[in-house]
């Protein structure tokens, strides 16, 4: 583990305090999220006619975000136990060089597996980067920002996501499915490993202070009460214990966290090929599903402000059935305009939930040990992208249709947010 000689009077905590590091890490997840991005329009609605994947097979369509999920989800947790021990800074560019090769992966693939093993790599890079933005924002904000802190930082992650479907339609027009990809993967990813290297900051001696400051706090008691005898420098089987059975708070998190990204899933994989059966061209499909992430983007700067005042149950709650009912409103009737006001819906309650979870798992966290519940949280939810993906796949496959998909991830956005009615509590510090 990193040794860091610090003092309390050494590091400030706030936004506007460690205003240009923050820029510089919203940057950073700006990037990530374009990289994430350029697999959302092109490649799934071109699945058949450039890849290979035959008509109907939606086990085999599915494969490339089980595998990504899978991927993900474990390296979101190896990345909050690493950056715990060599620092923040590393792990984020570690990520960015595992991306290296994944632009030339799809322009030369001979085959759907192609695409698969380029979205293995891209789940080591979503996992070890998106996260590490997370933590170091975290590390550097202080407790009563944290709703605001998540909501930035979603908001410029998934405005990369949103505009990267969007552009790369338009360069699969001009260039060619491949060659666009090619050429917009390799300048994102290019420009993400220059500032890493040369801008962004290792912040984890903030949370070394925190930690320090504490052990002195009227909250930290309160919370150390709440998890009982729970170890400061806990090991990776008391963490998952702890995040998975110890509290409950914890567990109506992760799972929810986990059935959300079914929703984010359904979009990626088969809201594509559901507007391309029905005729959208290329461009108008990366516009529905750029609604939904810029929708999902841009209101988190209000959703994630708003539990700072309101606290985070609320939001949660509300946000997984709103979710859901945008999703069950995509099938009710058809048109564009229909089309694209479900696709807003469905993102505004992403926005409602998303950076609220991640905020809710930061305030029962240590700061010791806050990288890795975060990791853990971000496991499991990010997992749903596996666990999502094989289950549509599978009903899509049987029922022959991916309406039955979307029925299938609308009714477990409902039955989650009851979940965490039950089991969750507020956790904002100030509000109970």
């Amino acid at each position: 583990m990193p040794k860091f000689n610090v003092s309390e009077s050494t590091y400030r905590y706030g936004i506007r305090e460690n205003l240009a590091q923050v820029a510089y890490q919203l940057l950073q997840v700006f990037l990530v999220g374009l990289t994430i991005g350029m697999f959302r329009t092109v490649v799934p609605a071109l699945a058949e006619d450039e890849f290979g994947v035959s008509k109907g097979s939606f086990m085999l369509l599915t494969a490339f975000v089980v595998a990504f999920g899978f991927v993900k989800g474990t390296l979101n947790f190896v990345a909050g136990r690493w950056s715990e021990r060599i620092g923040r800074k590393k792990v984020l560019i570690f990520g960015w060089l595992i991306a290296v090769p994944i632009p030339f992966l799809i322009f030369f693939a001979s085959s759907w597996n192609w695409i698969v093993a380029a979205t293995i790599l891209l789940g080591v890079n979503q996992g070890l980067c998106w996260s590490m933005t997370q933590t170091s924002k975290m590390d550097m904000t202080r407790a009563d920002e944290r709703g605001l802190t998540m909501g930035l930082n979603e908001f410029s992650g998934y405005i990369g996501v949103a505009l990267a479907g969007i552009l790369t339609s338009y360069m699969a027009l001009i260039w060619g499915a491949r060659l666009g990809l090619l050429i917009f993967g390799s300048v994102v990813i290019s420009l993400a490993l220059i500032l890493a290297f040369s801008l962004v900051k290792e912040t984890q001696e903030w949370a070394r202070t925190e930690a320090q400051q504490s052990l002195k706090k009227p909250q930290h008691q309160q919370s150390s009460k709440a998890l009982g005898n729970f170890p400061t420098h806990p090991t990776t089987a008391q963490m998952f214990y702890l995040m998975n059975w110890k509290d409950r708070r914890m567990v109506a998190f992760c799972q929810a966290g986990m059935v959300e990204k079914f929703v984010d899933a359904l979009v990626w994989v088969f809201y594509p090929v559901f507007l391309h059966q029905r005729g959208l061209s290329l461009n108008a499909i990366g516009w529905i599903v750029g609604i939904y992430g810029f929708v999902w983007g841009i209101t988190q700067l209000l959703t994630g402000k708003l539990s700072d005042h309101i606290g985070r149950m609320k939001p949660i709650v509300w946000g997984m059935w709103i979710c859901g009912l945008g999703v069950g409103l995509m099938l009710i009737r058809d048109g564009m305009i229909w089309w694209s006001v479900s696709a807003a819906i469905t993102g505004f309650g992403m926005a409602l939930l998303y950076p609220n979870l991640g905020a809710a798992v930061a305030d029962l966290s240590h700061p010791n040990w806050r990288g890795s519940a975060i990791g853990i949280y971000r496991f499991w939810r990010d997992l749903g992208y596996g666990v999502g993906a094989l289950s549509f796949g599978v009903i899509a496959h049987f029922a022959g249709a991916v309406t039955a998909g979307f029925w299938f991830v609308s009714i477990a956005m409902l039955f989650s947010g009851m979940l965490v009615m039950l089991w969750g509590e507020e956790t904002h510090p100030n509000i109970h």
